[in-house]
């Protein structure tokens, strides 16, 4: 699965960790996210993000 990278603050979403503190489990690809979710670091949206 492809990693995303936040244009402004460079945090890396890596689908095979996740971001279970904010609900998205181990294993989820970044298109199955929820459109609501925002970066955990800056609060960006997903449209922030770029393929790493």
């Amino acid at each position: 699965m492809q990693k995303y990278v936040c244009t402004i603050c460079q945090y890396e979403y890596d689908p095979a960790a996740g971001d279970p503190d904010h609900g998205i489990a181990p294993g989820t690809a970044f298109e199955d996210i929820p459109a609501d979710w925002c970066c955990p670091l800056c609060g960006a949206g997903k449209d922030a993000f770029e393929e790493a």
